[in-house]
């Protein structure tokens, strides 16, 4: 054969080999699947990528449905209804989900010294802090509520998946957890279904799947507490992790110059006075970083970050109303300050 030829048929099959390998190796890229709505009291924003994101994402849907309809205190016909019209009176089964939330709400109680208790319901129903009559309580009835908040009157029956609550007029709320859970819940789903990457934000708690397609990890925005939602203090990038935050800014009214926000100390039936303007926990399940969230706020930073650094897989970010940002030592690698007014303090 000639030689030209031959180096031509040499050149051609490497070419055709590296073409072959290229098609073998690439992987296939998909159109993001997103979806918007409404749910757990709150908006939900999905984002999958996969072959079946359409099919995970209907499943979702479905799902998050069934878990609202189960622990809305809103809704009559919900578990968590059925509980608090029991208060004092005898146990109510529920579903096993229910039961579930319900149960970690109690560990978390436990964990944060009664700084989270899930049945703070009669405080926050008498402040109705977002609500349009919201006001101040007076003294008096902010006592004989507090005396219905005491997650230790919760009862529990493994046997029937049974809950009581020990006195009448007792009341639970689990949306102080209910998110994490079910930010868990659809994160399970999308890996049922293949999907390994995606956003999963229920109305800020946020779980960021795998990486993004150019196999760079997300960034997550941290709301800054002064300024209008959507404007960031900071940014944490991650991947496989969920970031939850709970602040004064979500919901609040003034009166004679002076701030009452959503998040009630259980100890004193007023919001909570803590030096903590906004608490983020960064876990590897939402479930913990819903429950830690709201006590740590309350708990304040000193024995947060103790907490928190002594939890394995979690982290936190504490911000203070003179915009000093705590950090524990695992964030330090992924957390960056985009704002300069704010800046680090070491405990």
């Amino acid at each position: 054969m000639n030689p030209i030829n031959l180096i031509l048929l040499i050149t051609i099959g490497i070419t055709a080999l590296i073409l072959l390998s290229i098609l073998i190796l690439r992987k296939k890229t998909y159109e993001p699947i997103t979806k918007s709505f409404y749910a757990l009291g709150t908006l939900i924003n999905l984002k999958a990528i996969g072959k079946n994101a359409e099919l995970a994402i209907e499943e979702t849907v479905l799902k998050l449905n069934e878990i609202d309809d189960n622990m809305s205190a809103f809704k009559s016909s919900s578990d968590i209804s059925k509980i608090n019209m029991s208060s004092g009176k005898n146990f109510q089964s529920v579903n096993e989900d229910t039961y579930s939330v319900v149960k970690s709400a109690v560990k978390y109680s436990e964990i944060l010294e009664g700084s989270f208790d899930p049945t703070i319901r009669p405080l926050v129903t008498l402040w109705n802090i977002g609500k349009s009559n919201e006001s101040i309580p007076a003294q008096k009835e902010i006592d004989e509520k507090r005396k219905l908040v005491n997650y230790k009157d919760i009862l529990f029956d493994d046997t029937t998946f049974s809950i009581k609550l020990s006195k009448p007029n007792q009341a639970i709320d689990v949306g102080g957890i209910a998110k994490g859970f079910a930010a868990d819940v659809v994160k399970n789903i999308f890996l049922k279904h293949k999907i390994n990457s995606g956003i999963i934000d229920l109305g800020g708690n946020v779980y960021a799947l795998g990486c993004k397609d150019d196999r760079t990890d997300w960034k997550v925005g941290i709301q800054d507490p002064f300024k209008l939602r959507g404007e960031f203090m900071g940014i944490v990038t991650v991947r496989n992790k969920s970031v939850v935050t709970s602040g004064n800014y979500e919901k609040y009214f003034m009166k004679d110059g002076r701030v009452f926000h959503h998040i009630i100390d259980p100890t004193t039936g007023y919001p909570s006075e803590s030096e903590i303007i906004s608490a983020t926990i960064v876990s590897d399940n939402s479930i913990d970083g819903d429950g830690l969230s709201t006590g740590v706020y309350i708990l304040g930073v000193e024995k947060s970050m103790k907490l928190i650094e002594s939890m394995e897989g979690i982290d936190a970010l504490f911000i203070t109303k003179d915009k000093k940002v705590f950090i524990t030592s695992g964030l330090k690698s992924y957390f960056q300050i985009a704002n300069k007014d704010y800046t680090y303090k070491p405990l």
